[in-house]
This record gives structure tokens, C-alpha cells and sequence, in this order.
């Protein structure tokens, strides 16, 4: 019953470009924002100046697409809308 309405963050970030700080920035937003609400929070290490979040697969912010780092608070409102999403979804099923 709850992983049907889990949410999943991933969050892919340039290891060899030093992007830790805006990583673990985020994490602790989404972590204090949301305690037990999300399935999980994943960071991924990657390189070529990568810092993607996706939210249960579905890429909400791309460095290359939309360019420089995403304000948490919009991250929050995109887990937010994911959350309420799936919440609507469990009760009319």
C-alpha cells in the first residue's frame, strides 16, 4: 500500500566537477521538507558536468536542458505535486 504513493528522488550529480555541495544541499531540503514522506532519496555520481533530479523517473531538472542548478524550493513544489499525484491515485483505486 505505500509503495504504491512512494516517491523516489534521484538526484545524478558531476562528482569530478565538485557538485557535493549542491547534492547534499538539496538532499537536506528534501529530507527536512518531506522526514518519512519519500521512498527514498538517491544520489548518483556521475561526470560531464551532470546535476539531473528526477522524481519516480521523470526528469524535473537538467543541467544541460534548463542550465545551472535548480532552487531547492522548486524541487520541494515538483515533490509536492508528485506526492499529492499519487496520493489522489491510491484513494480513487
Amino acid at each position: 500500500m505505500a509503495e504504491s504513493s512512494g516517491v523516489k528522488v534521484t538526484i545524478t550529480y558531476c562528482a569530478e566537477c565538485g557538485y557535493e555541495p549542491q547534492t547534499l544541499s538539496l538532499a537536506e531540503a528534501l529530507m527536512k521538507a518531506f522526514t518519512h514522506e519519500l521512498t527514498s532519496i538517491e544520489l548518483v555520481p556521475w561526470y560531464e558536468g551532470s546535476f539531473d533530479v528526477a522524481i519516480n523517473g521523470e526528469l524535473v531538472h537538467s543541467m544541460y536542458r534548463e542550465g545551472g542548478f535548480p532552487d531547492n524550493s522548486t524541487i520541494v513544489a515538483a515533490v509536492k505535486k508528485q506526492l499529492a499525484a499519487s496520493s489522489a491515485t491510491v484513494e480513487t483505486a
